[in-house]
């Protein structure tokens, strides 16, 4: 299962509208994400992620809501499997 998830652009390269790019955040983890289909996209701003390609921009309560919901996640994972 593929999810899409939040990140925080700390860069951007804009080589052209297809091929701009960005150093974007996940908890502390730099990745390059490409950004053609979020052009109103800032540094600075949060973007959902999928498969490498930032889908859309949310806001900071958003993408924290996000995040949160990841954490409900794991901690399930861990009750369900007997190691929390």
């Amino acid at each position: 299962m593929c999810l899409a998830v939040p990140g925080k652009i700390e860069s951007i390269s804009d080589n052209g509208p297809l091929t701009r790019s960005g150093k974007v955040s996940f908890a502390g983890v730099a990745k390059e994400v490409n950004l053609a289909y979020v052009p109103e996209a800032r540094v600075g701003d949060y973007v959902i992620v999928h498969a490498g390609f930032a889908i859309s921009v949310v806001d900071q309560e958003e993408a924290n809501q996000v995040f949160e919901y990841l954490k409900e996640m794991g901690d399930l994972e861990e009750s369900e499997d007997g190691s929390g």
